[in-house]
């Protein structure tokens, strides 16, 4: 029996909602179709009428992922331009951290995306591109333009590291997981002041200015 085309676009968005949801929770490997289309109250077959292959469904669904994010913090807060510092707040807190089934698709799935094929290589590229972009304008504009993508790029970068490390301790070092966050988020917090201001970081452990007489010998 042919179905509407409203009809056959709900159930598109089905697929994606439930391939989403349940690719950031148990993983791209450890989710087979026939689960995805159960999960959306679907078939098997039907499922293969909007996506020709896993791979194909994994590419759509990580983007539904990001755009249904946005999509969502954007409706909650429509006139809230956040400032970079509130960027970091967002991307390396707990609840991003414990929001896993609707958290960002990027740090769920970031260390199985080089298993994949390049469809889904290019979805994470584009979203990967599309937070460094968001992050990129919530610089001061009077920072060079080289400077702000630097910074984007290693925050992003950063944020998914940070937040696959404090998953991966959380259950056995609660301490140790919020501590990752802390420390990522300052540490990018303190290139930010550094770049802003033109400045280097200080070296770890070392204090902010040390060697500089030797710097002054020098020249």
């Amino acid at each position: 029996m042919r179905v509407s085309k409203e009809k056959a676009a709900e159930n598109r968005v089905a697929l994606l909602r439930a391939a989403s949801q349940l690719f950031r929770q148990r993983g791209i490997d450890g989710v087979g179709v026939a689960e995805v289309a159960k999960a959306a109250g679907l078939t098997h077959g039907a499922l293969y009428a909007h996506f020709p292959s896993k791979e194909a469904l994994v590419a759509e669904a990580f983007w539904y992922g990001f755009e249904n994010n946005v999509a969502e913090a954007r409706a909650a807060a429509p006139d809230r331009h956040p400032s970079f510092e509130e960027h970091l707040a967002d991307i390396f807190s707990v609840e991003a951290r414990d929001r896993l089934e609707t958290g960002c698709p990027m740090t769920a799935s970031a260390s199985e995306i080089a298993r994949q094929g390049s469809d889904v290589s290019a979805r994470f590229a584009g979203v990967f591109e599309e937070v460094v972009t968001m992050l990129d304008k919530s610089l001061e504009e009077a920072l060079p333009a080289a400077r702000r993508r630097r910074l984007a790029v290693a925050a992003v970068a950063a944020q998914i590291g940070a937040i696959a490390v404090s998953r991966a301790v959380a259950k056995a070092d609660p301490a140790l997981a919020d501590e990752v966050l802390k420390s990522t988020r300052k540490a990018i917090s303190a290139a930010c002041t550094a770049e802003t201001s033109g400045r280097q970081p200080p070296a770890p452990g070392r204090k902010p200015g040390a060697g500089l007489g030797k710097v002054s010998d020098d020249l």
